[in-house]
């Protein structure tokens, strides 16, 4: 697999050896700290991140690699002069070996990779996707649960401009007895194109209006912050708040996923019981990333 870019190019035999890699690194990280010593990772961010920007240097880093990096290239690359991403990739490609981008454009990943110079990956393309994101979500998943068919999944907040849910249930989408619901306020209900995907893959999506409406033997609870940045106005507090009480109503057996930061849409008072998983959902992108940067650069 040379770039990755989508949801859509993974199948279930891929994300099996994906996480079986995953896996392996996460027992045992000292046996490929030396991997990729011979290789430098661009890291170009044209949006402000924390956890993925963090993750996928210490990937590196921990495989052995070298990194450059700018964590705001909208402000300080050659983009605030009018380049394209095309050309930055092309000045890039004579740099690195492989590189990891997010930016705010919905497409930006697939421009990167139509120059074909080097392994791209998407750590986040506007509205769009946010793939190793819901690769890592998904390797959580199955860690909590030990499957990822027979599932029941709520999404909950922005889901309009979530990009890690858009990721997130295309994977879903490929297993079976997939039930997904849905809880946003109006203004930010998944998209239609969303709906109709699942639809083709034979899965029924449940829209809700009340953590009343979701099933309380939910396998999954995915919540994520309202996407202020993705819009213009004022759309109020967010009214569907996790706290020890909503959460106490469904079953011991439901996990609590957030892709993190979150605002005020998880309450604190959750974050030591054993069901808020979001922590460790985090920490599980370090494994993922290093798996991901092995396989595109061929060292798996």
């Amino acid at each position: 697999m040379k770039h990755v870019l989508s949801s859509d190019q993974y199948t279930k035999e891929s994300l099996e050896e994906l996480f079986e890699l995953t896996s392996k690194i996460q027992k045992n990280p000292k046996k490929y700290a030396n991997k990729l010593d011979d290789k430098i990772i661009a890291i170009m961010f044209y949006e402000p991140s924390t956890r993925t920007r963090l993750s996928f240097e210490t990937a590196a880093l921990k495989l052995g690699a070298k990194i450059i990096t700018t964590e705001n290239a909208g402000e300080f690359s050659s983009a605030a002069k009018g380049e394209t991403i095309e050309d930055t990739v092309k000045v890039i490609a004579g740099y690195a070996d492989a590189m990891v981008i997010r930016h705010k454009s919905d497409t930006s990943a697939v421009e990167a990779a139509s120059v074909e110079k080097i392994p791209i990956l998407n750590a986040g393309a506007g509205k769009g996707e946010h793939p190793t994101q819901a690769l890592l979500d998904l390797y959580t998943i199955k860690e909590k649960k030990g499957r990822l068919g027979n599932l029941k999944v709520a999404i909950l907040g922005d889901l309009k401009h979530g990009r890690t849910i858009h990721s997130l249930i295309k994977l879903l989408s490929l297993f079976e007895n997939i039930e997904i619901y849905g809880l946003s306020k109006e203004a930010f209900a998944l998209p239609e194109e969303y709906i109709e995907m699942l639809k083709g893959k034979g899965i029924e999506y449940k829209k809700c209006n009340s953590f009343g409406e979701l099933p309380k033997d939910l396998d999954v609870m995915y919540h994520t912050r309202i996407q202020a940045e993705r819009f213009e106005g004022d759309f109020g507090k967010e009214e569907f708040i996790i706290n020890q009480e909503v959460l106490d109503t469904f079953s011991k057996d439901t996990i609590l996923l957030h892709p993190l930061p979150r605002v005020i849409e998880i309450s604190t008072d959750v974050d030591d019981d054993p069901r808020a998983c979001y922590f460790e959902q985090a920490h599980n992108g370090l494994y993922v990333r290093m798996a991901l940067l092995l396989q595109v650069l061929d060292r798996d």
